[in-house]
């Protein structure tokens, strides 16, 4: 009985898979690059850091529990705080703003504040979360 041997086939051309695999590298380079994370990025403090703060380059304001911003003890508004502090980095670039928050004022108020700061390119900022009436969590930087 006679089998029908197949023959070995010879050297087949690889490239195609190889040019495949390099098509392959580059896609996928290329949609690493358009992976862009958005969001706030936000510096904290090292523990036990210490950072002096002039009572000159800070600037201290409040939200209510009801979102009212107060600003050296009387209520302002988002605008007027944007301009007291543009003004205040223009006079003084090392500026601190310290921020403290009421426990049942609405976290949206504290992010529009966070995202008012960070449009004026803020670089030193601080909240706290007042507890009976006073600040708590180490107070001002």
């Amino acid at each position: 009985m006679i089998l029908n041997r197949r023959g070995r086939r010879k050297n087949e051309d690889s490239s195609a898979l190889s040019d495949l695999a390099f098509l392959l590298i580059i896609y996928f380079i290329v949609i690493a690059g358009f992976n862009i994370n958005k969001g706030f990025l936000l510096s904290l403090p090292v523990k036990d850091s210490t950072r002096m703060v002039l009572r000159e380059e800070l600037l201290r304001f409040e939200l209510t529990e009801s979102g009212a911003l107060l600003f050296d003890g009387t209520e302002t508004s988002r605008e007027e705080a944007r301009n007291a502090i543009a003004a205040g980095i223009a006079a003084r670039p090392n500026l601190a703003v310290f921020l403290a928050v009421s426990p049942e004022c609405a976290w949206q108020h504290v992010v529009s504040f966070v995202e008012l700061a960070e449009s004026l390119d803020v670089e030193s900022f601080s909240f706290v979360l007042k507890k009976d009436g006073a600040e708590s969590g180490g107070g001002a930087p």
